[in-house]
């Protein structure tokens, strides 16, 4: 099983970067998974995401994605959705990119009347790419970084869905 972490915040070496790893440590140790683990770190790619033709950097990154078995995207909450920068990143994505993936999205707000947005535009945005989504999503208040007890409780919840959905497949 491969897993991918994908951080759609423009700064790096951010909270949500931090918080998208320890999501993703949660869900490996409670499916067992104790295999190497991508990471995806957007603000590296921003300089050539907008750019015409394939740069090799990107084009492994979008491959790493498509590939993975479990997908975490994570993103601060810009406008009340994700970033700019997550969704030009995806929309390099062919249609159905996301088929045979679990797309686990997490957004880090500062306000939790920001609270809907990870299920009203994240989820839908990765069942359009074809991904398994389970619920919930994550939404993550700044408060809370890097996640402690919710992060926790989440994890708990998802991971049975993912290991049904695996077991399913096999």
């Amino acid at each position: 099983m491969s897993i991918v972490t994908v951080v759609g915040n423009p700064r790096a070496g951010s909270r949500t970067l931090d918080a998208a790893v320890a999501a993703t440590d949660a869900v490996a140790a409670r499916l067992g998974h104790s295999g190497a683990r991508e990471v995806v770190d957007l603000s590296a790619l921003a300089p050539v995401l907008l750019r015409p033709g394939a740069h090799a950097a990107l084009e492994l990154a979008l491959e790493q994605l498509a590939d993975a078995r479990i997908a975490v995207l994570a993103s601060p909450t810009y406008k009340a959705t994700y970033t700019g920068l997550l969704k030009a990143f995806v929309d390099r994505l062919p249609p159905g990119a996301l088929s045979g993936t679990a797309a686990l999205p997490i957004l880090v707000m500062g306000d939790a009347r920001h609270a809907l947005a990870v299920e009203v535009h994240f989820r839908p945005l990765l069942v359009e790419l074809g991904a398994f989504v389970p619920t919930p999503g994550l939404a993550l208040l700044e408060s809370e970084l890097p996640g402690g007890e919710r992060l926790a409780h989440w994890a708990d919840q998802v991971s049975p869905q993912l290991a049904a959905w695996e077991g399913a497949l096999t």
